[in-house]
């Protein structure tokens, strides 16, 4: 059975300009389709006694944002320029969207065996999937080149693993290494990875790397691609097209001291962040790549293929965590409504509120939207630690015992990145198509709710005298 998506009320800003209208006209519909998808969750029983908990994921909205990546390059991009869009799976490791995205023309960033597989089940051509992984072993390595997937090697020893696997093997992969232009960070330590220190690839600005890489690439014709990704959420677009002249000025580099264009490919990564304030997106792919043409303008001269690994910014509008409210209650004062959506789903949110704050839409018993006087309160979830809050002090319509509360903006990284505390059962994943004109909503399964039986498999149920027997 599948699941809905819960809405969020649109920004109000005011403009005359054509943009701005159809900004503030995408957002609207959004609205409205989650709206409608609510109620139609609810109705259709997607929340149970069994699964009070589902998350949606909204079909239009994400051919939306794979669209609008692929047109922000498409304006900016030499005349035959080839660009490969590629969605990061981590975002959304989930092969129905895997094979959704490659519909619209996105390959598949991996940065683990697992993402590769998946990337392959969602039938994602090995030529459009990038390996990333900071820790591959000599098997994903091998796989990988079998197979011809685009590799980025992460370091000096894992350059020389390569090596010796090239002396036995063919491939037809396309070959890069991952640099660090060491540039400082956004607003979200954990979430920057172009610092002094970060644990990803050859940090350019440490004695002597520079001049090691480039004789890196003189010495092996095969590497023909350079990567970086110089941040993620929290980080400034002045940030990331700093790193990306960084590599591009690296690129030219390498070709100089080669005496030929050996590298051909520049992959720039993803990370565009998301401002979870409002439904509109800002920035949006467009300042991104606009922003790129000013600070690069050799990188759309047509000379580099160019690889982009959004996740993120493409999925995160499209979906919501709808739950039920089980209690309320107050406690020193505070409302507090008990669901059953917690650090399981939102584990970012719970552990680091201030950097991942959510939007959250009340609906009553039946999934519509909830009237009332706004009332500052906080949302709870079902984990058995004080902190477990998706939500404080927040003003909403006074939420009781039987309706529904949705956090927004929840298409990557929450739902599909489920965090087992307490043994809480992953929930249900469904993707919908509504329909605002008609009043129709349609759904498909993506994930099906996680059973008990499956709990107590994972937790080792087969071998329960394993301890006792020893």
């Amino acid at each position: 059975m599948p699941t809905p998506a819960a809405g969020s009320q649109p920004a109000d800003h005011a403009s005359d300009s054509s943009c701005d209208q159809a900004a503030s006209s995408d957002h609207t519909a959004l609205a409205a389709r989650r709206d409608l998808a609510v109620r139609a969750a609810v109705a259709e029983g997607l929340l149970t006694a069994e699964h009070p908990v589902a998350a949606l994921l909204d079909v239009a909205t994400v051919r939306e944002r794979a669209r609008a990546l692929r047109a922000a390059f498409e304006e900016v991009a030499a005349p035959g320029q080839r660009v490969l869009h590629t969605f990061a799976a981590k975002a959304a490791a989930l092969v129905p969207v895997l094979r959704l995205l490659a519909a619209e023309g996105l390959g598949c960033e991996a940065a683990s065996p697992g993402e590769l597989a998946l990337a392959r089940a969602a039938g994602v051509a090995p030529s459009r999937t990038v390996l990333d992984s900071p820790a591959k072993t000599t098997a994903e390595l091998r796989e990988a080149l079998a197979l011809g997937v685009v590799v980025n090697v992460d370091n000096p020893q894992e350059l020389a693993r390569l090596d010796g696997l090239l002396t036995d093997t063919m491939t037809s992969s396309p070959l890069g290494v991952r640099v660090n232009p060491q540039l400082g960070a956004g607003a979200i330590d954990a979430m920057s990875t172009a610092t002094a220190t970060s644990k990803f690839g050859v940090g350019l600005r440490d004695p002597g790397a520079r001049e090691w890489l480039v004789q890196a690439y003189v010495d092996r014709p095969w590497l023909t691609a350079l990567h970086t990704h110089t941040g993620s959420q929290g980080v400034p677009l002045s940030l990331m097209a700093a790193g990306v002249r960084e590599l591009y000025t690296l690129a030219e580099e390498v070709n100089a001291a080669a005496g030929r264009r050996q590298v051909t490919v520049l992959d720039l990564g993803g990370g565009l962040p998301v401002d979870f304030s409002r439904d509109e997106p800002s920035p949006d792919f467009g300042d991104y790549a606009r922003l790129l043409a000013a600070e690069v303008p050799g990188l759309f001269s047509g000379a580099y293929a160019l690889t982009t690994e959004f996740g993120r910014a493409l999925l995160a509008r499209a979906g919501l965590v709808l739950t039920r409210v089980e209690y309320t209650k107050e406690t020193g004062g505070r409302p507090i409504a008990v669901t059953h959506a917690g650090v399981q789903v939102a584990a970012r949110t719970v552990f680091a509120p201030e950097a991942w704050p959510l939007r959250v839409r009340a609906y009553d018993q039946q999934g519509a939207p909830k009237a009332g006087e706004p009332v500052a309160q906080d949302l709870a979830g079902p984990a058995c630690f004080a902190g477990d809050l998706t939500a404080r002090d927040r003003k909403l319509p006074l939420l009781h015992p039987g309706d529904h509360a949705a956090l927004l903006d929840t298409g990557a990284y929450y739902a599909t990145n489920h965090f087992a505390y307490n043994s809480l059962p992953r929930p249900g994943i469904y993707g919908y198509r509504a329909d605002p004109a008609t009043g129709t909503t349609r759904f498909a399964t993506l994930r099906r709710p996680q059973s008990l039986a499956e709990i107590v498999a994972e937790g080792g149920g087969a071998y329960g005298t394993g301890l006792t027997d020893l």
